[in-house]
């Protein structure tokens, strides 16, 4: 399972969405990405393949930022993927 996560304004938690196949993970990546470099505001309307009856809606102006992860089969309290500062 692979997982998109995007990082909203004013948020302080992160927007995520699976896809079974990185295939499918890359092109909703990317797609999501090309929104973002475009600088017009678009509607973008998310789906997510795990829990398929769920949908979100929102305006590519308000993303942060993108990320694309392999979710981990062992739930253990490991660091959560992506980026952050070490101290």
């Amino acid at each position: 399972m692979y997982v998109v996560e995007l990082s909203i304004k004013l948020s302080p938690m992160p927007l995520a969405v699976q896809r079974k196949e990185l295939s499918d993970a890359e092109g909703l990546y990317h797609h999501i990405k090309g929104c973002l470099e475009s600088g017009q505001p678009a509607v973008l309307e998310l789906t997510c393949e795990k829990e398929e009856h769920k949908r979100v809606s929102l305006l590519s102006s308000e993303i942060v930022a993108v990320q694309l992860y392999e979710k981990s089969a062992a739930g253990g309290g490991g660091k959560r993927p992506g980026f952050s500062f070490d101290n």
